[in-house]
């Protein structure tokens, strides 16, 4: 088959999603695929793969990392151009929100193409939580997705979960990335028949990792945490766990975001500069290593995330998390992860307490990376693939 990936941003860019996706073509290519992947196209300099299509884009960050493309003639021409050098497409597989998934929902309706959707985000919590005024912002790209995808399908009110919606309607099979996500998107309306297929992790990164990584052994317990430096992922609630907890362990912070300079400033206030290390930005290999390196993960965030991907890949490599997130505990087999009693920082804080002391006496239960197998990006591949199968014979 020939799939056609349409997301949002460069698979070379930063994100998690990106990783997913670079990761998903690796897979379905050593499976025997031919695997396309379109993109507002990144301005500046970046890894390049014969596979990506970049597509005419404006820049919208500063450091000109993330870029935009508008859906509409000239982008679909070029697209079509790319594609007829690659061969024809057999299904296209939308992973973005805006206007990766405008131009690759046009693109199948131009060839009459079956669809695959993902959903990766939760948009209605996204863009309450990041715009200054989420209504205007959703009744605007309601309107931009009806003008690109030729009117509206959908009957639900005007929110984010209709924007979904309209989507889910252009699409042969939807998927999702975990269980209680695809529980709320059929709750919201957004779509019924909702297939689960995880983000997987790299099988040959996981067993190098394994073969080289040493636990940690020191006086002190490693916990480490990592993400987005923001609001929503509750890095600043993490730091006021450490504080109370009062654990003499080492904390490794991976990551960077808008909220860096607080949190340095309320570790160096609170006396917990001697205990805590602001790792900033690793390569994804490097990530999976610091990982495989320490007692726990710990995962913070609460109602944001529609699946646990860090948290998968510690169960992979062994590691224990501690999972703040009931939705996403409620996705992990027994064993890899324990959990506070409720959302607070003071149940945030007896966890690290109990799991730094258990650590420091080597009585901490590590989980088995042979019962997180399904987690495994081969497992997932095959799963997709059975999909990609399904909507071709239809």
């Amino acid at each position: 088959m020939h799939i056609l990936i349409a997301t949002d941003q460069h698979p070379e860019s930063l994100g998690g999603a990106q990783v997913s996706i670079r990761l998903q073509k690796r897979y379905l290519e050593k499976a025997g695929h031919t695997v396309s992947v379109l993109s507002a196209g990144m301005r500046r300099e970046h890894a390049d793969d014969p596979g990506y299509i970049d597509l005419p884009s404006v820049p919208i960050t500063f450091d000109r990392e993330y870029s935009l493309s508008l859906p509409g003639r000239r982008t679909d021409k070029a697209l079509d151009a790319a594609v007829a050098v690659r061969g024809p497409v057999d299904v296209v597989h939308v992973q973005g929100d805006f206007w990766g998934a405008l131009v690759g929902l046009r693109f199948a309706q131009r060839h009459r193409v079956p669809v695959v959707l993902t959903f990766h985000n939760n948009l209605e919590f996204g863009i309450s939580k990041t715009m200054p005024v989420p209504g205007v912002v959703t009744r605007f790209l309601l309107r931009w997705q009806e003008h690109a995808l030729g009117g509206a399908r959908s009957v639900l009110r005007r929110d984010a979960w209709r924007y979904l919606n309209e989507l889910a309607l252009r699409a042969d099979a939807v998927t999702a990335p975990s269980h209680h996500f695809a529980a709320q998107l059929r709750q919201k309306g957004v779509a019924t028949e909702i297939d689960i297929v995880r983000t997987g992790t790299d099988d040959e990164l996981i067993d190098e990792v394994l073969a080289r990584a040493h636990r940690h052994e020191g006086e002190r317990p490693l916990l480490v945490w990592m993400g987005r430096m923001s609001h929503e992922k509750r890095v600043l609630e993490f730091l006021e766990a450490v504080k109370v907890a009062d654990i003499d362990a080492e904390i490794r912070l991976y990551g960077q975001g808008l909220l860096l300079a607080k949190a340095r400033e309320f570790a160096t206030r609170n006396g917990l500069a001697g205990r805590i290390v602001f790792a900033g930005k690793v390569p994804y290999s490097g990530a999976l290593t610091a990982i495989a390196s320490a007692d726990a993960l710990v995962q913070t965030s609460i109602g944001f995330e529609t699946q646990g991907m860090t948290v998968f890949e510690a169960a992979a490599l062994g590691t224990l998390s501690i999972v703040s997130d009931p939705k996403i505990a409620a996705e992990l087999p027994d064993g890899v992860y324990v959990q506070p009693a409720d959302d607070s920082v003071e149940a945030l804080a007896a966890v690290l307490a109990e799991t730094a002391a258990n650590a420091a006496s080597d009585a901490l239960e590590r989980p088995s990376p042979s019962a997180s197998e399904q987690f495994r990006q081969s497992f997932q591949t095959a799963r997709m693939i059975e999909i990609y199968e399904r909507v071709t014979r239809g």
